[in-house]
């Protein structure tokens, strides 16, 4: 097995547009780009949420399902961060299988034109949004003197979460209102700023583990909403999504991944206390072992490939014109070897 890591790309405002055009040229040309058979790059981000894939890599699983299949599968893992760098890696052809959060993945499938597909998901994890201003405890309370930190302002996974429940609470025509109050910052320094307190970010839409530590380490900390409040019930937060290329012409090694997200999935829920120590082992974490078994014991935290409330997602931002593309059902933007997990 062959581990790398990617830097960190960034798209500046000034190179956004540019970027934005090259879409439709990058998704033709994916339709020529992917890996020979027997060979799959994937790329995961950091935190509990990748638990499936610590364990898929822990194990050695997609090689042992290409083996029972009669292919020897090479693996090769990336650690990046953000989806805007997973995109270009993909797009690129630097990769074959992302992660990010569903909004990300969905604008991928939109702006290639169903080129790029969801594979599966990576399990229902909330997250909160949490403050320390005591005045604040519904989203018309925040003011133009709070700042609400999210890991990519306007685009990502909480900012497009913030988006649809603004746009119920302000109207549609005002969807990206709290844009105006948040800043980008990475989830490690965001919880920093809410535990200490004294700095601009007094507020933090926040995944885990971080969440779990801010509301322990200081009691000014309290939940506005969660994402499940948002989005009706329990939801898939990150998923993994590839090219059609990549799934078209390398039917066995496909198989073979999902073959091993599917068991993945099946013995964290058999072997909680392994898999903590797995997720420890596999992103050199230093949480405690404790922590990090209350999290994977939560109820809320359902580590499954099982789509759940991604097709909130699908519709509101296409009614807010952030997806240009009107999916009919979740199956529209997922392939086909998902439509048997009866997913929503």
């Amino acid at each position: 097995m062959t581990a790398f890591r990617l830097s960190t790309l960034s798209v500046r405002p000034s190179r956004q547009k540019a970027f934005g055009a090259t879409f439709g040229l990058l998704a033709m040309l994916l339709a020529g780009q992917a890996a020979a058979e027997g060979k799959i790059r994937i790329a995961q981000q950091f935190g509990i949420s990748y638990l499936i894939l610590d364990v898929v890599r822990d194990q050695a699983l997609i090689e042992k399902h290409g083996k029972a299949a009669g292919v020897d599968i090479q693996v090769e893992w990336a650690s990046i961060s953000g989806a805007t760098a997973m995109n270009e890696a993909l797009l690129a052809n630097n990769l074959d299988i992302v992660s990010a959060g569903v909004p990300p993945a969905l604008t991928m499938w939109d702006r290639t034109k169903g080129d790029v597909k969801l594979v599966a998901a990576l399990g229902s994890l909330p997250n909160y949004l949490l403050t320390t201003n005591p005045n604040v405890h519904s989203l018309k309370d925040f003011s133009e003197k709070d700042r609400i930190a999210v890991p990519a302002a306007g685009v990502g996974f909480q900012s497009r979460t913030l988006q649809i429940e603004a746009a119920k609470i302000f109207g549609a025509n005002d969807f990206q209102k709290l844009d105006q109050i948040s800043i980008s910052l990475p989830h490690p320094d965001a919880t920093a700023a809410l535990i200490s307190g004294g700095t601009e970010v007094n507020s933090h839409f926040s995944s885990a583990p971080f969440y779990y530590q801010a509301l322990q380490a200081n009691k000014a900390v309290h939940k506005v909403i969660s994402s499940y409040d948002i989005l009706g019930g329990p939801a898939t937060f990150n998923v993994l999504y590839t090219s059609t290329a990549f799934h078209d012409k390398n039917p066995k090694t496909y198989a073979a991944f999902y073959a091993a997200l599917r068991e993945a999935a099946d013995w964290i829920n058999a072997n909680k206390q392994k898999a903590a120590e797995a997720f420890i082992r596999q992103q050199g974490s230093k949480l405690s072992p404790q922590l990090v078994l209350d999290i994977i014991n939560d109820p809320e935290n359902d580590f499954t490939i099982k789509p759940q409330n991604t097709f909130v997602y699908a519709a509101e931002l296409n009614k807010l014109g952030v997806l240009k593309t009107r999916a009919a059902s979740w199956k529209d933007y997922f392939f086909p070897e998902a439509y048997g997990e009866n997913g929503s």
